[in-house]
C-alpha cells in the first residue's frame, strides 16, 4: 500500500498553487489583462544585474565539470564564510560559517530544521496567521503543530495566549518576520519580549526551547527600523532564509540555515542538521549558485515596486471602505472580508476576476491575502474590480 497520508497532501494540494492554476487557464480563455491573480507570491521585478553577469563569467571562466560537480554536503566553505562575514557586519550577529547550511530554499531550511530538532509528539508553536507548510512540515517531522493567536487588530502575537500555550512539551516557537500573509513586522521591542519568555519558559520546565526565525523577507522593509536579528537577542535561535526575495530567485531555490554561535549544545544541533539534510535528501545546494552568492550576497533587488504597489493598493481599498492591516514589510496585504466566512469571499471576488487567497489555510478566519508583488499595471486595472466587489456586497446587505 502506499502512504495514505502523503496521498491525501497531493490530492488537498496548496490553496494558492491551485489558484494560481486557475488564474493561468482562466487568462487563456479571456486575456492576461482582465485576470487580476494575486494568488502567489513571485516575485515580479528581475534579479541584480550582477547575477547575471557572474553567472556569465563564472560559465566562461570556470572549467564545466568543477562548476556542476557535487559540493560538500553542507555547502562551500568560501560561500558560508561570505553569508557569515554579510550577516554579521549587516547585523553585528557573530555568525559562524560552521554553524551554516546551505539549502534548496527556506522550505528545506524549516523542513530539516524540523527533522533534526523534534522527537515524536514534540510541540511547535505558530502564530497565526501562519505560513500553511508549516503544519505540513512539522507532522512529516512527528511533531505537533500548536497554533497560538495573534493579535487581530495589530496580528501580533498575543502574548498572554503565548504564554498559555507553552508547556513541558513545547520545543520550537516559528516566526515569521515581516510576515506572511500579513506583511506585520516583529520590532526590536517585540523580539525582546518574546526572548525574555522563552528564557523564563526555559527555566520553568528545565529544557532547551528553540526560537525559529522564517525570513526570507527581512530585506523587503518599508518603515525606518532596523531589523532586530533574532540570534542578537536569544541564544537558543535558528535562522532560515532565502534568497527567493532580496534576489529575485524563487525558482533556483537557494537558501541557508544557520544555528546561533550561543546556542546551547550548538555543535550537536549542527550534526543534527546535517543528519536530516542527509536523510532528507537536501544536500549540496545547486554548485552554479553556489559560486555566485560570496559576489552577489551583498546586493538586492530593485525592490521599490513592491513599495509603490503597497501604497497605491493599501490606501486605494482603505478609500473604498476595506479594512486592512497595515504591511511593514513583504509583499502581502491582509484584508478583512466582507462576510464572515473568507472562502465565500474569494469565491465571489472570482466573479470580478479578482483571485484572492482566503485566510482558512494560514489558521485565522474572516480575511483574504493579496499578493502585490505584481505589476503596477495590474494594480491599477485592478481597482474597477475591487470597487464593484464592493458594491456587490453593498447591493446585498
Amino acid at each position: 500500500m502506499i502512504n495514505n497520508k502523503m496521498k491525501k497532501l497531493g490530492q488537498e494540494g496548496s490553496i494558492i498553487r491551485e489558484l494560481n492554476e486557475y488564474g493561468q487557464q482562466l487568462k487563456k480563455q479571456i486575456g492576461e489583462d482582465n485576470v487580476f491573480d494575486f494568488s502567489i507570491g513571485n516575485p515580479s521585478v528581475p534579479c541584480p544585474e550582477v547575477v547575471k553577469q557572474e553567472i556569465i563569467r563564472l560559465t566562461n571562466t570556470i572549467d564545466p565539470i568543477t562548476l556542476h560537480s557535487y559540493t560538500s554536503a553542507n555547502g562551500l566553505k568560501n560561500v558560508r564564510d561570505a553569508i557569515a562575514l554579510q550577516l554579521n557586519k549587516t547585523y553585528n550577529a557573530n555568525i559562524s560559517s560552521d554553524l551554516i547550511y546551505l539549502t534548496s530554499g527556506a522550505s528545506a531550511a524549516l523542513t530539516i530544521s524540523f527533522n533534526a530538532l523534534l522527537n515524536k509528539n514534540d510541540e511547535v508553536i505558530v502564530i497565526a496567521p501562519f505560513f500553511p507548510e508549516y503544519k505540513v512540515f512539522v507532522e512529516k517531522a512527528n511533531g505537533k503543530l500548536v497554533v497560538s493567536n495573534s493579535d487581530i487588530k495589530t496580528c501580533l502575537p498575543d502574548f498572554n495566549d503565548l504564554e498559555n500555550k507553552i508547556n513541558s512539551k513545547t520545543k520550537i516557537i516559528v516566526i515569521n518576520s515581516p510576515n506572511n500573509p500579513t506583511g506585520v513586522l516583529y520590532k526590536e521591542d517585540v523580539i525582546i519580549k518574546l526572548a525574555n519568555l522563552l528564557k523564563r519558559k526555559q527555566e520553568e520546565y528545565h529544557h532547551d526551547i528553540y526560537l525559529l526565525s522564517d525570513e526570507p523577507y527581512r530585506e523587503l522593509i518599508y518603515i525606518d527600523c532596523k531589523y532586530p536579528f533574532i540570534t542578537n537577542y536569544y541564544d537558543n535561535s535558528l535562522v532560515c532564509y532565502s534568497f527567493s526575495k532580496s534576489l529575485s530567485l524563487p525558482g533556483e531555490r537557494v537558501g541557508y540555515l544557520l544555528v546561533s554561535n550561543s546556542c546551547h549544545n550548538k555543535n550537536v544541533i549542527y550534526q543534527a542538521i546535517c543528519g536530516a539534510g542527509r536523510s532528507l535528501g537536501f544536500i549540496c545546494l545547486t554548485t552554479l549558485f553556489q559560486y555566485i552568492l560570496p559576489i552577489c550576497v551583498n546586493y538586492v533587488a530593485d525592490l521599490s515596486t513592491y513599495k509603490e504597489n503597497k501604497d497605491l493598493l493599501y490606501n486605494a481599498l482603505i478609500k473604498m471602505g476595506y479594512q486592512a492591516i497595515y504591511p511593514d514589510g513583504a509583499f502581502y496585504l491582509y484584508v478583512k472580508a466582507l462576510e464572515e466566512d473568507a472562502n465565500l469571499f474569494a469565491n465571489n471576488a472570482k466573479k470580478f476576476n479578482l483571485l484572492l487567497v482566503p485566510s482558512d489555510s494560514f489558521g485565522q478566519k474572516g480575511f483574504v491575502r493579496i499578493s502585490y508583488c505584481v505589476t503596477t499595471k495590474q494594480i491599477i486595472n485592478s481597482l474597477p474590480a475591487f470597487k464593484k466587489l464592493k458594491e456587490y456586497y453593498q447591493k446585498r446587505s
